[in-house]
């Protein structure tokens, strides 16, 4: 058992570095499509919101359909699917084919999404400690591997559509070599606090249940809103508030994005030692000084430390949150992650829209402000993050070596 779940644990990264591959390779090769159609950038930006839009009905599909079927069944065909569709955007030739291309694209990518993380909650479920975090870290190494694949297939003539189709190509055959080694159902056993040992009815506890998803997924829409905007108006923020040359500005996002990754690889350590609602919280603490710093200081080392800070504090909330979603109720994951990614998913496409509306009114830098409050709103709704069950566990056993220890002590 343990090695399977080893295996488990492998394949889950496997899938996580998949999903980031093949959406970085769409992004990669967004400016040569973008001129090969002939768009605007503002055309271009009502299209990814055309990808967004199918990204998200995918993860409400894939919710349901991996309790249901199994994320056996349905992440390998997630990938396969998204490695298959991957090609699309390449052969578009016009607005419209480009259009359907990412619709299909993002409705595969979302199913993806949604299976993977399902089955990353019960991966975790089962090694009784957070391992979210990792997996999420993962997702990044999948975009440096597209950039790196982007650019050697630029370097020898390659075009778009011929490295999309074979990157996807690739895809499909990852996706379902690292099929086997996923588990077969959810690990047995029932959400924290169940009906059964609270006391309360079933239907109680399912509209306790469904509420507190809801909370999960208002507090991820605010999160990821902040990363999105971080995503998007970064290096834009360093070169009109400061006069950073565009070569400098660029690392605005990279010391951000750099700190992300970072501290998603820590995070699953921290939280199993402090608990999921002390990331959330004095992660979303650590993001509002960062962004403060962004907002207020004149100086170019105080931005970058902003930055980092704003990244350091968003890494670990997100797969607290979607953690916690798995874990209100593990047989019905997959429709409880994809209503809190689903959200989320929203803040993220809102996010860069909702400060470009915001600089019509005020500064860039005054316009951050909404991120600085949505961080602060987030540590203060923390507590929805109720101690998870591995994290119990985890305690309980620590408890009882303790006393093993003193008992033992006392009886020499």
């Amino acid at each position: 058992m343990e090695r399977s779940l080893r295996a488990a644990r492998v394949a889950t990264y496997v899938y996580f570095v998949l999903c980031g591959t093949l959406m970085g390779t769409w992004v990669v090769h967004i400016p040569a499509i973008e001129e090969r159609v002939g768009i605007s950038h503002a055309t271009l930006g009502g299209l990814l919101v055309v990808l967004g839009v199918g990204a998200f009905v995918g993860m409400q599909v894939a919710g349901p359909l991996t309790d249901r079927l199994g994320t056996r069944t349905v992440v390998p065909a997630g990938g396969a699917l998204c490695g298959t569709t991957l090609f699309l955007p390449g052969l578009a030739h016009d607005l419209w084919t480009l259009a359907a291309a990412l619709l299909v694209f993002g409705f595969c990518n979302g199913c993806l999404d949604v299976s993977m993380n399902a089955h990353a909650v019960h991966v975790e479920k089962a090694y009784g400690r957070p391992v979210m975090s990792g997996f999420h870290a993962t997702f990044s190494v999948g975009g440096v591997l597209a950039a790196l694949a982007g650019a050697g297939a630029a370097s020898i003539g390659l075009n778009p559509a011929a490295t999309m189709a074979a990157m996807g190509a690739a895809g499909v055959v990852v996706a379902l070599a690292a099929k086997r080694a996923l588990l077969p159902a959810a690990p047995a056993g029932g959400s924290p606090g169940s009906a059964k040992e609270t006391g309360t009815s079933p239907a109680v506890e399912r509209r306790g249940s469904a509420g507190r998803v809801w909370l999960l997924a208002v507090l991820a829409l605010m999160v990821m809103l902040c990363e999105g905007a971080a995503n998007d108006w970064s290096a834009l923020h360093l070169k009109d508030a400061l006069g950073a040359p565009a070569s400098t500005a660029a690392f605005a996002y990279g010391t951000f994005a750099a700190a992300m990754t970072g501290g998603r690889l820590l995070a699953d350590r921290f939280a199993a030692r402090f608990g999921p609602a002390a990331i959330l919280r004095y992660g979303a603490a650590t993001a509002a000084v960062g962004i403060t710093l962004v907002i207020l200081c004149p100086w170019m080392t105080a931005v970058f430390t902003g930055w980092a800070l704003f990244g350091l504090g968003l890494s670990g909330c997100i797969p607290q949150l979607f953690s916690a979603a798995g874990h209100v109720d593990p047989s019905a994951a997959g429709a409880n992650v994809s209503r809190v990614a689903g959200l989320g998913y929203v803040g993220m496409l809102a996010g860069p829209a909702v400060i470009g509306w915001l600089t019509q009114l005020v500064a860039l830098n005054h316009a951050f402000i909404l991120l600085a409050l949505l961080c602060v709103t987030t540590a203060v709704g923390a507590g929805v993050l109720r101690t998870d069950p591995v994290v119990v566990r985890r305690g309980e056993r620590a408890d009882d070596r303790t006393r093993e220890r003193e008992t033992a002590a006392n009886t020499h």
